[in-house]
């Protein structure tokens, strides 16, 4: 059992947080408040950043000291927003918020993984006919080792799951949300995920 904070409240947050409970994680929910995120960080073994990607880096900076030695699985995907709503383009174009993540965060082993699928298929991947992929990106390896048996509690098998390498990988994960408007438009809101087929 691990201790774990879920920053984000929203859809991606619950869904990950309620998940996670049953599978028999102690979870605490925070909205992203500073002194709520501060609490439940200083508390957590394992921070999941579910904010909204775009303001993810100067709320997530903002604790430092509370997220010194703990793992932070960055699930969020930071963009711009077209007109309806939906993503436009990349925030941070040539890197990743996964890897301004690092930089800002020193002393905290970020892992990047679940950001290339809509929110329902992060703790349900065998809805599919055809198994989707759940990537990781980070570099400290026992960390990615950690979020890698993480998955696994949330029912990824691990044939499921790819470990890209390093934290510069984020780019091209994060890059993927680029087809979510499209695909959004052309088939509905409905759950979907990459997969590499071999």
């Amino acid at each position: 059992m691990n201790e774990i904070a879920v920053l984000g409240n929203g859809r991606v947050g619950g869904n990950l947080a309620a998940a996670l409970t049953r599978a028999g994680h102690h979870v605490t929910v925070a909205d992203s408040t500073r002194g709520a995120a501060a609490d439940a960080a200083r508390a957590a073994r394992m921070v999941i950043n579910a904010t909204p990607g775009a303001g993810s880096l100067e709320r997530l900076a903002a604790l430092r000291e509370e997220l010194r030695g703990k793992i932070l699985v960055d699930v969020s995907n930071a963009t711009t927003d077209g007109p309806d709503g939906l993503p436009a383009d990349l925030l941070y174009p040539g890197s990743s918020l996964a890897e301004r993540l690092q930089e800002a965060l020193p002393d905290t082993r970020v892992v990047k993984t679940l950001n290339t699928m809509l929110f329902p298929v992060m703790t349900a991947p065998a809805m599919f006919t055809r198994p989707p992929t759940a990537f990781l990106s980070g570099e400290d390896p026992q960390a990615k080792q950690t979020v890698h048996d993480l998955l696994t509690d949330l029912g990824w098998r691990k044939e499921w799951i790819s470990d890209l390498g390093g934290i510069r990988t984020a780019r091209a994960t994060e890059a993927a949300i680029l087809f979510v408007p499209h695909v959004i438009r052309s088939s509905g809101f409905a759950p979907f995920a990459l997969s590499i087929a071999r």
